[in-house]
């Protein structure tokens, strides 16, 4: 069995992604997979699962729920929606910069802009497939790496 954080997961489209404690890349899991009730499914979760070979990548089987994190995440805050663009949640960094220091910005490591990546397709187009939304991280990592905008 194999331990790891749930990075996102949408109860009513059955389907999310949880990142493995031994790293490597994220692990799709689906609602029929789950041992145990959907509902307590959310991001940051504590999970046990078994890792399969899925096809289009590693797959989560006989997912159980080992903990929840406590008081759940505060609301984020909303972009107005430009027109005929979903508003997109906006994600807070918890840094320190001088006044007036537009130069800097964060470098993400390859998991952290996957992860927000897919929380932000997940929020702006939620019909989105896995393997859509596979596809898409494969292409913003590959872009942000070409261009050193992440780490390693």
């Amino acid at each position: 069995m194999v331990t790891g954080r749930v990075i996102s997961f949408d109860e009513f489209r059955g389907y999310g992604f949880i990142a493995p404690d031994t790293g490597g890349e994220d692990v799709f899991m689906h609602v029929n997979d789950l041992n145990g009730d959907k509902r307590l499914i959310t991001v940051d979760s504590r999970v046990e699962f078994m890792l399969e070979n899925g096809g289009k990548g590693p797959k989560a089987s006989r997912v159980r729920l080992l903990d929840r994190p406590a008081g759940g995440p505060a609301p984020l805050p909303h972009v107005p929606p430009v027109s005929g663009v979903p508003s997109v949640p906006m994600v807070p960094r918890d840094v320190d910069r001088p006044a007036g220091d537009a130069g800097f910005c964060d470098v993400l490591s390859v998991r952290e802009l996957t992860q927000e990546v897919t929380e932000a397709v997940l929020t702006a187009v939620p019909t989105l497939t896995a393997d859509q939304i596979l596809r898409i991280r494969t292409v913003v990592a590959d872009l942000a790496h070409s261009h050193g905008w992440t780490e390693g």
